[in-house]
């Protein structure tokens, strides 16, 4: 029987075959097999712990110029061998010069396309030690003084979010009858959390009916007199919105998108519109949900979070915040108050391995009443029994680390200034970038930053006169042949493996139902300068002039 190839072979043959007895089990799992393997790890570890960025300079590029498939054909063993097939000193030594060089440097300076970026050296430092710690937060029995410290640092961002009062935190940072929010694995599960309550919330028990919970879609529609479930939200809105609507149940075609302004925010006209719409029509619906818009995925943009909120009172409509990028803008003197509103959020998504710039993945869901997470409460005999205070009765996850243990860690490291120090620095040098797009006749700044993202598009000059007709024929041609040139560019630049933008595709007017290709720059990484970015403009010309140009000749 033969088998390709494997990058994780090493070309080092071993001394002696590797047996799978009692001594080695022991001895690999207490200790490194030997002096090789100690040393192979030392090495490497003490370039991480304290040398990570250039560790990660040396030993990991943006991407190399090399194919998905090429890099498949070397990883199709399937077989796991019965006896060990490396010590820990070759297995270290293949992920360091064979596999890291494939994987992305995503702490590089120049890698500004998508919402992952460099974390601060210490982190690995935190990472390490909770995962030697290994504590499981679903239960006080595995966890102990870490759920206690989970309950504390959920508070301090309750707190960072709705800055209630004094007393209120004291009554419940450590009340084991309330909870104010919970930690999960991402934005992901963290919308379908804050769904999953309001869900339950709505479709209570009543005479007759045990809950939707209980009983389900069907009998909760039939006890309340239903006929569908729908969420509203803006067109913009995360795909983990469609998600969560698949898995309760009210099916993701009820994901209903509103309409955005010339600013990329949700429309409040057209929010008002759709609600009346919706309660004055045939159909008996029910409005789970609003969603707004803290930091959207393409464009940074945040929704008018007050108006919102007042729509969602007026209506009696939970309101849920999506700021799982935007959300430690809140640290932020001089631009926090591009949240207003926020604090009247019945629910809040918040990501910490976004701008709170922690390790993958972090994601936590916060809830104004701190009684609500009761309605989706679970029991078992083994873990979480009735009358236990263990986290995970209310969560959506069962064994869960200590991310939380990380999250504390890291703000007693930085305090609010030193957050509001990154924020600051990504809208500020989103801004400066946007101009700099502005000033080069190359390109069209498609979004202007509000937070720190931005999209524009190369639009070489001979494209200007085109792009403004108003002749639709002439409008979409051309759209089409810059779609094409866009797509290209971006590919281009990602394969040559200095620098990285993402691109996405954006509706730019309503009436229009054409997308347009544009690249899009996510700004988080402190040592982002201008300069760097500058760069990458540079080199996206030159992709132009000397790759592309020739292909894509704006004709007369």
């Amino acid at each position: 029987m033969s088998h390709h190839s494997n990058a994780n072979t090493s070309s080092k043959k071993p001394e002696s075959e590797l047996i799978a007895d009692w001594a080695h089990l022991l001895k690999v799992f207490l200790r490194p097999e030997d002096s090789e393997s100690h040393g192979t790890l030392v090495k490497y570890m003490e370039q991480i712990l304290f040398g990570l960025h250039d560790f990660l300079r040396k030993h990991v590029g943006i991407t190399e110029a090399k194919s998905l498939k090429e890099l498949s054909e070397r990883f199709t063993d399937t077989i796991i061998k019965e006896n060990p097939e490396k010590k820990l000193a070759d297995v270290i030594t293949c992920v360091i010069d064979e596999i890291a060089p494939q994987a992305v440097n995503v702490a590089s300076p120049y890698f500004v396309g998508h919402m992952t970026s460099a974390i601060p050296f210490f982190m690995v430092h935190l990472k390490t030690i909770v995962a030697a710690l290994n504590q499981n937060v679903v239960k006080l029995e595995t966890s102990k003084v870490v759920s206690i410290i989970e309950k504390q640092v959920i508070a301090k961002i309750h707190r960072m979010i709705y800055e209630n009062s004094e007393s209120f935190y004291q009554t419940h940072v450590q009340n084991t009858e309330t909870t104010l929010g919970a930690f999960v694995e991402g934005g992901t599960s963290a919308n379908l959390t804050a769904f999953w309550v309001a869900r339950n919330a709505r479709f209570a028990p009543k005479e007759g009916f045990d809950g939707v919970e209980i009983d389900g879609m069907a009998a909760a529609y039939k006890a309340y007199g239903v006929d569908r479930s729908v969420i509203l939200a803006s067109r913009l809105g995360h795909y983990s919105l469609r998600k969560a609507a698949g898995i309760l149940g009210i099916g993701n075609k009820n994901i209903i998108p509103i309409d955005t302004d010339a600013n990329n925010k949700l429309d409040v006209h057209a929010l008002r519109q759709k609600i009346h719409e919706i309660e004055s029509g045939p159909e008996k619906t029910c409005i789970l949900a609003v969603v707004g818009i803290a930091g959207a995925t393409e464009t940074g943009t945040i929704d008018p979070l007050e108006e919102m909120a007042e729509i969602c009172r007026e209506h009696g409509i939970h309101f849920h915040v999506d700021a799982a990028w935007g959300g430690p803008t809140l640290f932020s003197n001089s631009y926090g108050h591009l949240l207003n509103g926020i604090k009247r959020a019945d629910s809040v998504t918040i990501d910490g391995h976004k701008q709170f710039y922690m390790p993958m993945s972090c994601g936590m869901v916060y809830f104004k009443n701190p009684v609500i997470m009761d309605v989706i409460a679970y029991y078992a005999h083994y873990v979480n029994r009735r009358g236990s205070v263990d986290l995970g009765i209310k969560s959506l996850s069962g064994s869960r680390e200590a991310n939380s243990l990380i999250l504390d860690s890291a703000l007693k490291i930085m305090g609010t200034k030193g957050y509001e120090l990154l924020i600051d620095h990504g809208i500020e040098t989103a801004a400066a970038f946007a101009e700099e797009i502005s000033q080069r006749e190359n390109f069209q700044l498609i979004t202007s930053p509000e937070l720190n993202i931005l999209t524009y598009r190369l639009c070489p000059p001979e494209f200007h006169q085109r792009i403004e007709s108003r002749d639709p024929q002439t409008l979409q041609a051309a759209n089409e042949e810059l779609n094409s040139l866009n797509r290209n560019l971006q590919r281009l630049q990602r394969e040559a493996g200095w620098s990285f933008v993402s691109r996405t595709t954006l509706k730019i007017n309503q009436n229009d139902p054409n997308c347009i290709v544009v690249l899009r720059a996510v700004i988080m990484n402190p040592i982002s300068t201008i300069k760097i970015l500058k760069d990458i403009l540079d080199e996206q010309e030159e992709i132009y002039r000397h790759q592309l140009a020739h292909k894509f000749s704006s004709p007369d």
